[in-house]
This record gives structure tokens, sequence and C-alpha cells, in this order.
């Protein structure tokens, strides 16, 4: 379980330095995207730590809020309103 958080901690590092230092705003927003998997990957193995399910549902509605981030900002970035 320790190498797989080690792993993760990694991977947000780098999720963080591309949202920094991201050449374009897609790269940005996409590097945002896989930091909230990241998160859902914590609250999985925490999860699975703790044997208790509401981590469960914290990483789903992570992963439902993420989601509908990730398609305003790009919707945001194409030019299109909310509506379209």
């Amino acid at each position: 379980m320790t190498g797989c958080i080690l792993v993760l901690i990694i991977c947000c590092f780098m999720c963080l330095y591309r949202i920094a230092f991201g050449p374009t705003p897609s790269d940005r927003i996409v590097a945002n995207d896989i930091l909230g998997i990241i998160v859902v990957g914590f609250c999985a193995i925490y999860s699975a730590i703790c044997k208790e399910d509401l981590y469960m549902n914290i990483a789903l509605a992570w992963s439902l809020l993420s989601f509908i981030g990730t398609i305003a900002l790009a919707k945001f970035l194409e030019g299109r309103s909310y509506d379209d």
C-alpha cells in the first residue's frame, strides 16, 4: 500500500508541475483532470486501508464533479456557452 501511495504522490507533483508550467491551457485542463483522478485513487486506497465505504462515496462524488468541471472548462476554452 505504501508503494501505491508513493507513486500517487509522485504523480501528484508531476501534475502540479504541468498545471503551473503547462505550455497551453488545454495541457493545464488535462493535468487538472488527472489530478482529480489521483485524488480518487487516494480515496480508494484509504478506503481499502480503513475498510470504510464512506471514502468510496467521496471518490465517486469527486470523480463526477471533476468530470463536470473538465467539460465546463473545455467548453469555455472552445468559446461556447454552457447551454450548447
